[in-house]
């Protein structure tokens, strides 16, 4: 009797010790985002990557291990980030960071992660200072850039016959370097043009009245819009009520991706050109395969842009650690040289020179379709073409 209780405590041992060394055996990842101040965005980037873990864990793992997220709310602070990030990689064992949607977070991270040494693989974060005035020997970013989605509206815009522009954007980072972006490719285009005024609300703070009557009062031909989440929804409805659209074209910055567009429901903007994320109008390839997988893992929910970005994220690390052979950093470094991932928008490359995918972008024309804004007349458009030069890139970036 005495030896079959040791033997049944030895194999209970044997099962906790077992259970224990396979979540330690996870290849763990540090993902860092403002999942209550944007849950909007941050939700569904979250799906985004449970969805594309389970995929991949479900056929093996990488390298035979499991692929492990540990997701941390930064609050959308950069210093309550820099100190997760530390936490994730000394505490928690992770072996590389990833995440942030705010710019102003994400070069936080950046810096810190060059600091460090630690891989950061910026999600989201739009401000193009990440890989080239900023950017760093670990720094690597998925979203294609401020500049060449700036770029693709500014080539629509100069096909008309609007001079005089007006802006609205965000007072930080992002806004900034998008609202440069197309002027500077706007009047590469056209040489005429004029920018007449440029306003600059806080994030999350605009006053919608003042804006509209200061960009009514500048009479432009045609507006730039960079606003977007609550800030987006109360300029459109301000701007409708009071006219301002009427008989002007307006160019917004992420106006047709699902998380700005859909809550503004039958109030959504009709004939703006913007850039986004036509799910709905997928009808097959692996732009539709991803679209019924989410639908089917997340039954009720339909796909955002952040559910892309954060699927096309955990497949990205995923392809970076089998290239690599480890979770080295070193080896992790190496492997991100011009490292291919397949995605739901085609082959993607992370290129040497800067660090920066070759994700595109969705154009379109807003709409409203029973009660909901929606993209039409869509197209996907590669982003090299609208890349500065090689040399204006490597001339950007520090020396390493």
């Amino acid at each position: 009797m005495k030896k079959l209780i040791t033997t049944v405590a030895a194999l209970a041992t044997a099962l906790v010790a077992g259970s224990a060394a396979t979540a330690a055996d996870s290849i763990k990842i540090g993902d860092i985002n403002h999942f209550k101040r944007l849950a909007a965005f941050a939700e569904p980037y979250r799906q985004g990557i449970e969805l594309a873990a389970k995929q991949i864990n479900d056929a093996g793992g990488v390298l035979g291990r499991p692929l492990e997220f540990i997701h941390r709310d930064d609050d959308g602070k950069p210093g309550d980030a820099v100190k997760i990030a530390e936490e994730l990689m000394t505490r928690d064992g992770a072996v590389m960071l990833t995440g942030s949607i705010l710019s102003n977070v994400g070069l936080a991270i950046s810096s810190f992660a060059g600091q460090k040494g630690y891989i950061y693989l910026a999600a989201e974060p739009l401000a193009d200072d990440i890989v080239w005035s900023s950017g760093n020997k670990y720094t690597f970013r998925l979203r294609a850039s401020t500049y060449v989605q700036a770029a693709m509206l500014a080539e629509q815009a100069a096909k008309t016959d609007a001079v005089k522009y007006a802006t609205i954007a965000p007072n930080y980072a992002y806004g900034k370097a998008a609202v440069e972006a197309f002027k500077k490719n706007l009047k590469a285009l056209k040489p005429d043009v004029e920018f007449v005024t440029e306003q600059w609300p806080a994030l999350f703070k605009i006053d919608a009245g003042a804006e509209v009557q200061a960009l009514e009062r500048a009479k432009p031909d045609a507006i730039y819009n960079v606003t977007f989440g609550t800030d987006l929804q109360k300029f459109v409805r301000e701007g409708t009520t009071r006219g301002l659209f009427e008989g002007r074209m307006v160019y917004g910055l992420l106006t047709g991706e699902p998380e700005y567009l859909e809550p503004l429901g039958a109030e959504a903007p009709e004939g703006w050109f913007v850039t986004g994320y036509p799910w709905y109008a997928f009808t097959d390839g692996p732009a539709k395969q991803f679209v019924d997988d989410y639908e089917a893992a997340y039954p009720g929910e339909t796909p955002k842009i952040g559910s892309l970005v954060g699927y096309m994220t955990a497949k990205s690390i995923a392809a970076l650690i089998t290239k690599a052979g480890s979770t080295d950093t070193d080896a992790m470094l190496e492997a991100f040289k011009d490292l291919k991932v397949a995605t739901p928008m085609g082959e993607i490359t992370y290129r040497a020179l800067d660090h920066q995918s070759t994700m595109g972008a969705y154009v379109g024309t807003t709409t409203v379709k029973d009660d909901k804004g929606v993209m039409v007349d869509w197209s996907y458009k590669d982003p090299a073409p609208y890349m500065p030069s090689d040399d204006e890139i490597r001339a950007m970036r520090p020396a390493e």
